[in-house]
């Protein structure tokens, strides 16, 4: 069968033993998540989507009763303490089991449940007569699990990591008698599913660690506890506590409901409770207390023990209408097991499987398995793609790709280092490196040396649908294969029969080669062009003065909208559609628009004017920023063309913020930035422009011939270049422009923002997937340029068209 029939309904309905629930799943869908509809949401496993029915249904609720705080006694706070109550019922009763056995503490989320039992343990410090409590976990945890080493370190508790093979291969039959007598308290931690590679551990564990014969605690005397990190595991997946009693299960809610966020709980087995102490209480906690003297008495019952203060309460009872709709939709979490698993299957049997025309996969899956069982395998599928010559594909390209698709999707490690580690064969001393080379968890730098610092995420939720999987699976074809697009039959059919040995190589791709060769000539400066207003139109000059932060003006001012928050075309197109002009002269910013009147701004504030100014706080690509607000006429201006509130802010003059990239050796200080994201200038090259131009109108319908000015803006470079060969630009580490120095700070990597049409606001889907398919994948296109000069700080220096170049390329 070819890739087409592959994904096609009837092909999934062969390989899939339960689809949806009673009822048409479509139907419940468009009903329930129309606010999903045109996007592709695979991102279950960080935040799960809720139904339009929760929050009417809780709406119905607050706006009808009146809720008081659970802690006074008057009608209203009985009605919330009774509510809370039976919420924390039902949250037993959906993992099985009762008050008799477990106790119900309301936390603000998994990791506070965590840092609640770290806080509480009794961890006894070493002595010369005893070694002190052990602090145990799997390498393949949470951050929030690790993070408790932060604590017990302090109190000179041994942390000892485990792995996944550790904990079975040196465990032992029988525990020998002596060992009975040591009641040492030491804890374990271990994740029922990873939420790396969605791999299920037995649940069995608890009971082998607390009977220890499992390691390590088969090897160390003393009372083992089980920590069951269970927030992965309960979004998809039933849970039986009693079946494994684990001692403490932190979980999250919006990761089984979506909605409320910012509320999860800890579960604590009612027979461990007695060992949990707290040093500071809060109001509610108390049974008594006296404020001049040491004196405290805890609250009898283990919730009000350790929930501080007042309760999120109406947070608390929107969760009664999470269980309602969750139940009534799907019938209960075996369903929703069935169904989401049913889905990570099919996909990853089609991605393990494709191939580019070349017969090389597209395809590296990090899992243990083959998914064939919901009862080992979760709805995550963990990934990377690479290109035709078994090059890894940076997961920042594929996750730029990806949002031009309306496909959402989780890149990097996924706050869990272990796994990261294990699955992609990072050594510590690599991790190391990575951080001195600028990468640190949760950016975009997704190759370093050539080899990956992270992978591709897709998970599934109860309301995923095989359209989702069969657009994820299509984009990936069109995006990152080499034509034609091939399929591995014979894997195929393995997999389908789930006897497939397991899959995926250790081996990682060799360093990206370049040119080094060193061109040295001469090239032209043919445009410069400066955006006074960030996301907003080009203002085009011929000369124009250096400032100390780059192009004089160049990004000073942005749009944000009600909340403070930058707007970009991303969110708002329309905004390429202003055209703001600097004229020097009168020292204003002038701002135009179509069907509007012109208004205008300073350029430089009169002596003291900021001082009466509100300053705001923002940020740009992630740096906090100081601003001033230009005023109300500005953001009505701003407010009437875009159709929303919003205000026009600059860069308070006595602010500075540097560059985050490492300047070249042998310069200074740091350049400083304007409200740019990343350098002070861009730069591209026409050669390269004039590439992408012809592989966009090849694609297009009747072989279109695009405008090249057209396209030259939406790449929104500040300097364009003519004489290079394409993608020349790429090898050079310095350029003198005129008599101005610059150094080559990096490529600039491209996101959906240049398929917008400049000159019209529309949206297409080039030149992003002409470049990514030029590119193999990696999506960067011009480089950022930093001035070198010291006089650039003055504004002396101006650079024209037409000015020669001089390139420097890298070393080989």
């Amino acid at each position: 069968m070819d890739f087409h029939s592959l994904c096609s309904f009837e092909y999934f309905q062969q390989s899939c033993s339960q689809y949806g629930y009673e009822g048409n799943l479509s139907g419940l869908v468009e009903q329930e998540f129309s606010r999903s509809k045109g996007l592709v949401y695979l991102d279950h496993a960080a935040a799960t989507l809720y139904p339009d029915s929760l929050l009417r249904d809780y709406f119905r609720d607050i706006s009808t009763n009146l809720y008081g705080n659970p802690h006074s006694h008057n009608p209203s706070s009985s009605l919330t303490h009774d509510t809370v109550e039976r919420v924390r019922d039902r949250v037993l009763q959906h993992f099985n089991t009762t008050s008799k056995e477990y106790s119900v503490i309301f936390t603000s989320g998994c990791t506070a449940a965590l840092k609640l039992v770290a806080e509480s343990f009794p961890w006894s410090s070493p002595t010369e007569r005893e070694a002190g409590s052990f602090f145990s976990y799997l390498t393949d945890s949470h951050t929030s699990v690790v993070g408790i080493r932060g604590l017990t370190s302090a109190l000179g508790v041994v942390a000892l990591p485990v792995s996944p093979q550790e904990l079975t291969n040196r465990a032992k039959d029988r525990v020998q008698g002596e060992d009975v007598f040591c009641q040492t308290p030491h804890l374990f931690c271990y994740p029922a599913q990873s939420n790396f590679s969605g791999r299920k551990y037995p649940l069995s564990h608890v009971r082998g660690i607390q009977a220890r014969r499992l390691y390590p605690a088969c090897d160390r005397p003393g009372r083992w506890f089980v920590l069951l990190d269970a927030a992965s595991h309960v979004s998809c997946s039933p849970l039986n506590l009693h079946d494994c009693p684990a001692d403490f299960i932190p979980i999250s809610f919006y990761k089984i409901f979506g909605f409320p966020t910012g509320l999860g709980a800890l579960l604590v087995r009612n027979e461990a409770a007695g060992i949990l102490k707290k040093s500071y209480f809060g109001g509610g906690t108390a049974a008594a207390y006296l404020s001049r003297e040491d004196y405290y008495v805890q609250a009898e019952n283990i919730s009000d023990r350790f929930e501080d203060g007042t309760a999120s309460f109406l947070d608390i009872i929107a969760l009664n209408h999470a269980f309602e709709s969750l139940y009534r939709m799907t019938g209960g979490m075996h369903n929703i097991q069935q169904h989401t698993f049913g889905l990570a299957r099919y996909t990853y049997m089609l991605l393990s499987s494709l191939c580019h025309g070349n017969g090389r996969p597209v395809a590296r899956i990090y899992t243990e398995g083959q998914f064939e069982s919901p009862i080992t395998q979760g709805a995550i599928l963990n990934f990377n793609l690479l290109d035709s010559s078994g090059q890894i594909i940076g997961y920042s390209q594929v996750d730029r790709m990806a949002c031009l698709y309306n496909i959402h999707v989780r890149t990097g490690c996924f706050c869990n280092t272990g796994a990261c580690q294990a699955f992609l064969g990072i050594t510590d001393q690599q991790m190391k490196r990575n951080l001195k080379a600028g990468h640190v968890c949760g950016d975009n730098i997704d190759l370093v040396d050539g080899q990956p610092t992270g992978s591709v995420r897709v998970s599934f939720g109860y309301m995923s649908t095989f359209e989702d999987c069969q657009k994820f699976l299509k984009f990936v074809a069109e995006c990152f294969v080499e034509k034609p697009v091939t399929v591995d039959q014979v894997r195929l059919q393995k997999l389908r029969a789930a006897r497939a040995s397991s899959g995926g190589s250790s081996e990682h791709p060799s360093n990206e080669i370049s040119n080094g060769e060193n061109h040295e000539g001469a090239y032209t400066l043919t445009n410069i062009y400066i955006y006074p207003i960030k996301s907003c139109g080009a203002f085009e000059v011929h000369d124009w003065p250096l400032g100390p932060l780059g192009l004089l003006y160049d990004r000073g001012w942005m749009v944000v909208n009600q909340n403070g928050v930058c707007l970009s075309q991303k969110r708002e197109t329309r905004l390429c559609l202003i055209r703001p002009q600097v004229h020097l002269p009168s020292n204003k910013l002038f701002l135009q628009a179509s069907g509007m009147d012109t208004i205008s701004v300073p350029l430089e504030d009169d002596a003291g004017l900021h001082t009466n100014s509100r300053v705001c706080l923002s940020k740009v690509c992630g740096d906090r920023v100081e601003t001033m607000d230009c005023g109300d006429e500005a953001a009505s201006w701003l407010s009437d063309f875009l159709g929303q509130p919003c205000r026009l802010i600059r860069q308070r003059p006595d602010y500075t913020r540097g560059m985050k990239k490492k300047p070249a050796e042998g310069t200074a200080d740091s350049p400083l930035l304007s409200l740019v994201n990343e350098a002070q200038y861009l730069l591209i090259n026409r050669a390269s422009v004039e590439l992408i131009q012809d592989l966009m109108s090849s694609r297009l319908e009747h072989n279109t011939l695009l405008d090249a000015q057209s396209v030259i803006r939406r790449f929104r470079a500040n300097l364009v270049i003519a004489g290079a060969e394409p993608f020349e630009e790429d090898n050079w580490s310095h350029l003198i422009i005129g008599n101005t120095r610059f150094m080559v700070a990096g490529r600039c990597g491209r996101c959906q923002m240049i398929g917008i049409d400049q000159d019209t606001g529309s949206k297409t889907k080039e030149p992003l997937i002409s470049l990514s398919a030029h590119r193999a994948g990696k999506v960067t296109f011009g480089v950022y340029l930093s001035h070198q000069n010291p006089d650039c700080s003055t504004g002396s220096n101006v650079l024209s068209v037409g000015s020669l170049i001089q390139a420097e390329a890298q070393d080989c």
